[in-house]
């Protein structure tokens, strides 16, 4: 059973994205384990990686310079696994398919599921490509989990139909980034999806205040935030997790 269905079984979940490494290891361990007391039902752990093609400048300077700073996967790796020795909400690693694919698609697979990773999300590799690595977290219990953009259309009912943890909803085009006001007509999209799965759905990209992500999870099971996290942790570096718990103790409330 998917642990990651866990994460919707308590009303509407919220999911906050943060990159590995920014500004070090030490204090992405303490933020997620702010995070996950304020709230948050599920965390998405980004791998940072040098050409992040589906971020904005926010995130995009998180990987920078947690890379800067001497961020591997095979360190996170070992972060995560020591994050679990305390740290019980689902984890779900972010990243593009060439860092999966230069570790070893099935090694990099087992490793997940050794340290204690539920899903991986690749925002850059197209549904028609997920064949080449599903099969190998399949084999391994990790959800490989599906993005549905704006653009899907007619292609939503075949993605959703063999979808796995949750459904990753992009609520605009264009890269990760706060943005004042989305206009994607998200409750039709999240309505075909649920003609065609029972998997829960969450919407990202651009969610940055309470009011909005109130919005979005009337129309979706969850909302994930990214960019406006990575952006104080930006601002406030070794010192941000007090000011992280708040904000997400705050979208949590919004939502609930």
């Amino acid at each position: 059973m998917s642990k990651i269905r866990d994460a919707f079984r308590n009303g509407k979940a919220f999911i906050p994205f943060i990159t590995c490494g920014d500004p070090d290891l030490e204090t992405t361990g303490k933020i997620v384990r702010e995070m996950e007391a304020a709230g948050a039902d599920l965390i998405e752990l980004g791998i940072p990686f040098s050409d992040p093609t589906a971020e904005g400048p926010v995130i995009q300077g998180a990987n920078i310079r947690a890379l800067a700073g001497g961020v591997t996967t095979d360190r996170i790796f070992d972060f995560v696994r020591e994050l679990r020795q305390d740290v019980r909400v689902p984890l779900v690693f972010m990243t593009y398919a060439n860092v999966v694919f230069s570790y070893g698609i099935e090694r990099f697979a087992q490793k997940c599921a050794e340290t204690g990773i539920d899903g991986i999300i690749l925002p850059d590799v197209p549904h028609e490509e997920k064949e080449e690595f599903a099969p190998a977290c399949r084999a391994c219990g990790i959800d490989f989990i599906s993005l549905i953009a704006p653009t899907s259309e007619n292609r939503i009912a075949e993605i959703a139909k063999d979808a796995e943890g949750f459904l990753y909803v992009v609520s605009s085009l264009g890269v990760t980034g706060v943005r004042s006001e989305i206009r994607t007509d998200l409750a039709a999209m999240t309505a075909q999806i649920r003609a065609n799965t029972d998997i829960p759905c969450a919407i990202g990209f651009g969610i940055s205040t309470p009011e909005q992500a109130a919005a979005m999870a009337a129309a979706a099971d969850g909302v994930i935030v990214g960019s406006a996290i990575v952006r104080r942790i930006g601002e406030l570096g070794r010192d941000a997790a007090p000011a992280v718990r708040e904000y997400v103790r705050s979208m949590k409330n919004a939502i609930r």
